[in-house]
């Protein structure tokens, strides 16, 4: 059964940056696409960042293009996203998903996730 697991996140600064992490076990990584959203209690999920199987096509929300950058390597079954700058408005819950090949930016679209990890951002 596939697992995604999600570390990371904690309190920062603005200004500041952070690495997130998620860790798939349970099925074969490298076929995954793979995405990060961001939930904030009383919102709809936000889509933030998309990487392909390979790696080799990433694709980013405006809110935080230039900021975050999304990664993976695919031998230690792990997909990252690098947030820099970070500011108060990204803070929320980051929630690392699966989903088979197609880059998608819609949640609806993605087959597995995890629990989630939270990074706030102080003033």
């Amino acid at each position: 059964q596939i697992q995604l697991v999600e570390s990371g996140g904690r309190l920062v600064q603005a200004g500041e940056s952070l690495r997130l992490s998620c860790a798939v076990s349970g099925y074969t990584f490298s076929s995954l696409t793979m995405g990060w959203f961001r939930q904030v209690p009383g919102k709809n999920r936000e889509f933030v960042a998309v990487i392909t199987w390979s790696g080799g096509g990433t694709y980013y929300a405006d809110s935080v293009k230039g900021r975050f950058t999304i990664s993976r390597d695919n031998a230690k079954n792990t997909v990252y996203l690098q947030m820099n700058s970070l500011k108060p408005e990204d803070t929320a819950v980051y929630l690392c998903a699966a989903k088979g090949p197609y880059y998608s930016g819609r949640s609806v679209e993605y087959d597995y996730w995890g629990q989630g990890t939270q990074v706030t951002v102080s003033s």
